[in-house]
């Protein structure tokens, strides 16, 4: 296979593009969920929506382009699926009970938890700067879960625990880079989370309204065109230097809620999403230093 020819521009403006629809998918699942486009939905019926939306518009790309497929590891795709559907639906909760920025942060500790997590799963020795970077960003979500009798915020324990998910579903998309073309993990990936997602929907379903339609078509198409520039991103510039990106997400995020909501983050909100954000780039950091030293 031809390796795509660097170009860290462009690998910055596919995830730049990347975060604002990201966040983009959070914000109308916020829509939906606070009831703000009619009747506030069940989260199951908004990730139904993201899967399905999002098949037909990668199946789509896959009629039109023809690409080749390769073995598919059945397996793993379900174990990645079953997180990552799971992690999203709590994420999707998450964002009608605490602001978009909150939630969005707190789901930055999904590459702590894949860190931990590949120590059993995948092998890998984790060295102090790591779990310093582990114990930073932890930190920076107990701040934002605003411990105390009157504070405390049992709905950030969603996003929580959105994002030990979403770091366990990281652990089997490691596996599958390695042994699947990207197109073919998308395509399989929505296939069955369009499954999952149509059976737990059922007990749950009601008729949205056009507008909630709109919402969740948008929801699903945002969110392959979003994992779509990830993987353009990745293709460009190596990965130490292209994540770190990602966590403009809180950035849109954060202008989102205050533009449709007039929510302005608190000082504990700041803080706790500066230690997150402080521990996320540096544990990007010691990754990005480790695969120089391995090459």
């Amino acid at each position: 296979m031809t390796k795509r020819p660097q170009n860290p521009t462009a690998a910055v403006l596919f995830m730049l593009t990347a975060t604002a629809f990201i966040a983009g998918t959070t914000l109308l699942a916020k829509m939906i969920g606070t009831g703000v486009l009619g009747e506030p939905l069940h989260p199951l019926q908004i990730s139904h929506g993201r899967f399905l939306f999002a098949f037909i518009a990668l199946s789509s790309v896959a009629m039109a382009m023809r690409p080749t497929f390769t073995r598919i590891d059945l397996k793993i795709h379900i174990g990645r699926t079953a997180f990552g559907w799971s992690g999203v639906t709590l994420m999707f909760a998450a964002v009608a009970y605490i602001p978009l920025s909150d939630a969005t942060a707190i789901s930055f500790l999904n590459p702590v938890f894949c860190m931990l997590l590949a120590i059993p799963f995948l092998g890998e020795r984790v060295g102090p700067w790591r779990w310093f970077a582990a114990a930073m960003a932890l930190a920076g979500a107990l701040i934002l879960l605003r411990p105390g009798p009157a504070t405390f915020q049992v709905a950030a324990l969603l996003p929580l625990g959105a994002a030990m998910l979403m770091g366990a579903e990281l652990i089997f998309i490691k596996k599958l880079a390695d042994r699947e073309p990207p197109f073919q993990i998308l395509l399989v990936n929505n296939a069955l989370g369009l499954l999952i997602a149509t059976v737990a929907v059922l007990p749950v379903w009601v008729a949205p309204t056009g507008g909630q339609w709109a919402a969740l078509a948008g929801i699903g198409v945002l969110m392959a065109t979003a994992q779509t520039c990830f993987i353009n991103a990745m293709a460009r510039a190596d990965a130490s230097f292209v994540t770190p990106f990602s966590y403009i997400t809180l950035i849109f995020a954060s202008l989102y809620d205050l533009v449709l909501f007039n929510i302005w983050p608190d000082v504990i909100s700041w803080t706790g999403a500066g230690v997150i954000l402080t521990g996320a780039l540096l544990l990007a950091w010691r990754e990005g230093r480790a695969q120089a030293l391995r090459r």
